[in-house]
C-alpha cells in the first residue's frame, strides 16, 4: 500500500470533512488517519443494518431463528388479525432486503414518525401494504428495528447484550454505545462504534465470518447477505448507494460484486474489497446525504489505487 501518497493527500480529506480512515489489507492495519485527536466510538447510523444483518445470521446457526423464510406472523401474532393478508406472506427475508411491501415512502421518511410513536412495533405493522412482499425495494429502517424485536423474541436477549456476546466482545471492539427505543435497541441506526472496529467488522466478513480461528459468522450467511438480492438504488445519483443484499450494499451487477459496503447517513462506511483483500472505515462530518460521496471518493480515488501498487500516486500521474 502507498503510504506515502495517501499521506499526502491529507489536505484533501479534512477539505472533505473526512474524520477517519481505517484500512485492513491482508489482514494488517495498513494505514490509519484521524481528523482530529484520534479514533472515538460514534454514530455510526445506518451502518448499524450490516450488523443487525450478522446477528441474524447467527441466530440462524444456533437455531433461534428458523431461516429467512420464517414468517413474520410467528413473531407478531397480531397480524392474523389484519383485513390486509397480504401481511401474512413476509417473510424475514423481506425485512432483510428492504421488500417487505409496506407503504414506506422514499427516502425513509416514516422513521421520523416512527421514532415520535408510543410503539414502533405498532406503527410499523400497521402501515398499508403497498406492494406484494419481494416486489419493490423501498429503503426501510423500519425493517431493521422489526428485525432487533425479533432478535430480543428469539434469543431472550437485548439486541445489544447478544451482540456482546457473539460479536463485539469477540472482536475485542471498544465499549460500544446503542440508542433504544421503546425499550428496543435500533435496528437501523443508533450503533456507535470506533472506526477500527468499524474496520475490523469489515474484517471478519473479508475472512468469511472466521476470527482468529473461530467461525463468529456462518461463512454461508457472508455469501448470502453479501450477494445482490434487488437492484436497490444502483441508479441513484450521486451513486453513494448500490445494489442491495441482507441489509448490505453492493457495488457492481450479477451475484458478485466488486466490493460491498454499510453504508451510514453522510458518508459513514465500511468497506470490502474481496479482489485486493482490503476492509475500510470510513467516517465524515454528517453534512448532508449527498455529501456521502466524498467518503466513496476516498475509497474509489485512494484506498483503491493505494492497495493496488506500491507507488499509486506514479500511476494517477501516468493516468
Amino acid at each position: 500500500m502507498d503510504i506515502e501518497w495517501l499521506e499526502r493527500a491529507a489536505s484533501e480529506f479534512k477539505q472533505w470533512q473526512i474524520k477517519d480512515i481505517v484500512a485492513i489489507q491482508d489482514g494488517e492495519t495498513k494505514w490509519e488517519w484521524h481528523e482530529g485527536d484520534g479514533d472515538r466510538v460514534s454514530a455510526i447510523y445506518s451502518c448499524t443494518k450490516s450488523i443487525i444483518s450478522s446477528l441474524v445470521g447467527i441466530a440462524i446457526s444456533r437455531g433461534e431463528l428458523a431461516d429467512v423464510q420464517q414468517p413474520l406472523a410467528e413473531f407478531f401474532p397480531q397480524l392474523e388479525k389484519d383485513q390486509d393478508r397480504r401481511k401474512l406472506k413476509i417473510r424475514l427475508k423481506h425485512l432483510l432486503t428492504m421488500t417487505p411491501g409496506f407503504d414506506w415512502p422514499d427516502f425513509d421518511k416514516p422513521y421520523w414518525a416512527m421514532k415520535r410513536t408510543d410503539d414502533a412495533v405498532k406503527f410499523i405493522l400497521g402501515r398499508a401494504m403497498a406492494h406484494e412482499p419481494g416486489e419493490v425495494f423501498t429503503y426501510n429502517s423500519g425493517a431493521s428495528y422489526l428485525l432487533s424485536a425479533i432478535l430480543t423474541q428469539a434469543t431472550g436477549l437485548s439486541v445489544y447484550d447478544y451482540a456482546e456476546q457473539h460479536l463485539f466482545s469477540k472482536l475485542s471492539f471498544r465499549k460500544p454505545r446503542w440508542n433504544r427505543l421503546h425499550g428496543i435497541y435500533e435496528g437501523g441506526a443508533g450503533l456507535h462504534l470506533a472506526s477500527k472496529d468499524m474496520a475490523k467488522f469489515g474484517q471478519l466478513y473479508l475472512q468469511g465470518g472466521r476470527w482468529q480461528g473461530k467461525q463468529l459468522v456462518p461463512s454461508s450467511w457472508v455469501e448470502d447477505s453479501t450477494r445482490e438480492r434487488h437492484k436497490g438504488l444502483m441508479h441513484y445519483e450521486p451513486p453513494i448507494f448500490g445494489a442491495y443484499g441482507y441489509h448490505w450494499w453492493m457495488s457492481g451487477q450479477g451475484s458478485k460484486a466488486e466490493y460491498y459496503f454499510a453504508k451510514g447517513y453522510g458518508g459513514q462506511y465500511i468497506f470490502v474489497v474481496p479482489a485486493l483483500r482490503l476492509a475500510a472505515a470510513i467516517r465524515k462530518e454528517a453534512t448532508g446525504k449527498a455529501d456521502a460521496i466524498y467518503s466513496k471518493r476516498v475509497l474509489l480515488d485512494y484506498l483503491i489505487p493505494a492497495s493496488s501498487h506500491k507507488n499509486a500516486g506514479d500511476c494517477q500521474k501516468d493516468r
